[in-house]
């Protein structure tokens, strides 16, 4: 099972969605990234399928990291487990850290060199324990090294813990803000158009290694100038807000919305062909039409224009190509009387094939 060849799973457990996402984003290439907001969730998965690797935070509501990885440690052994913890929490991490056995721990906020080399590092290791298996004297040789990397790590990060308390702040400071600008559309806390382009191009290169459909919408509110008129930029900004509350309620678990910009948003389906998209876009369109939505007491009327592309699995395609053809239809949708949705297939020209 050689590193080279072999792309190990790797759970993130972290209540913060932002964090989620960008690991996610950050980390697809090199690993197959699942992510939980809570130890349940990720007990949850662990009832589905075997974990490589997990990478979970301290700090946690209900149940904390050191408690999850206690209950990995004991239900799959054979999982390597990390922790992520805050500067604050590092005494109360390094004392319980052989308790649960921890094979690595970092310090939020992480540096993305160390945080990629310590993943590495906890990979090789997951694969050089597998297939050494069937060696008893081997396999203990190697749980020794690893305690003792363990203990390694312990005391580099006491020697440089004055060090990092006066780094720590600035920091975090920074590697929030660079977030926030990266990803995250700051009024509604929803995916940026950076974030929605690069997922999108993330799907549509996992379809070309397994073909399947694939549907993208782009989602307007009607008539928005004449909400901004009337109760100016705050009563828009509110209006904007909860409908990204309602969207976020009407797609499923394994959509992806995001802001693209004004009163604008966009909705990527994996695994979604025309039948599927006309259910998803209708379920959004008639959930914003039968929500009221409010500004100082006073009903407002919202209602959306609704345009999709869709790419049948056989059906080559780029995010250009998908975008404009997601553009023309909610362009249809809005000149033939809005409130409304509409549909645009890309024309099907197979996949070329390697011969």
């Amino acid at each position: 099972m050689p590193v080279a060849r072999y792309k190990c799973s790797l759970l993130v457990v972290d209540d913060e969605p932002s964090i989620l996402d960008t690991l996610r984003i950050f980390l697809n290439s090199e690993y197959e990234v699942l992510t939980a907001d809570c130890a349940e969730a990720a007990q949850k998965i662990f009832s589905q399928r075997s974990i490589d690797l997990i990478l979970t935070d301290q700090k946690m509501p209900r149940v904390t990291g050191v408690q999850l990885l206690e209950w990995v440690k004991i239900n799959h052994p054979k999982t390597i487990r990390l922790m992520m913890t805050g500067f604050a929490e590092l005494e109360e991490t390094i004392s319980a850290i052989n308790k649960g056995q921890v094979f690595r721990f970092l310090l939020k906020p992480w540096q993305s060199e160390y945080l990629f080399d310590t993943l590495n590092s906890a990979a090789k290791a997951f694969v050089l324990e597998r297939s050494n298996e069937a060696l008893f004297a081997q396999t203990q040789q190697l749980n020794e090294r690893l305690r003792e990397m363990n203990i390694e790590l312990e005391n580099r990060v006491a020697d440089r813990t004055r060090a990092l308390e006066e780094a720590y702040h600035e920091l975090e400071h920074k590697n929030k803000v660079l977030e926030k600008l990266a990803l995250t559309d700051p009024l509604t806390n929803l995916p940026n158009r950076r974030a929605m382009d690069r997922l999108a191009e993330r799907e549509l290169r996992r379809r070309e290694r397994y073909p399947c459909a694939l549907s993208i919408g782009l989602i307007d509110v009607d008539h928005f100038k004449a909400i901004n008129d009337r109760y100016l930029l705050p009563g828009g900004d509110k209006v904007l807000i909860d409908l990204a509350r309602c969207l976020s309620g009407s797609v499923r678990t394994v959509d992806f919305l995001g802001r693209i910009g004004g009163e604008e948003f966009m909705v990527i389906a994996p695994e979604t062909n025309l039948e599927g998209a006309a259910v998803l876009a209708e379920r959004i369109r008639t959930t914003v039409e039968s929500t009221d939505f409010f500004y100082k007491d006073e009903v407002i009327a919202v209602r959306v224009s609704v345009g999709f592309a869709i790419a049948d699995a056989k059906v080559e395609t780029d995010f250009e190509t998908i975008k404009h053809l997601a553009a023309a239809a909610l362009s249809e949708a809005k000149k033939s009387g809005r409130n409304k949705c509409v549909y645009r297939e890309v024309p099907k020209l197979p996949f070329e094939r390697a011969g």
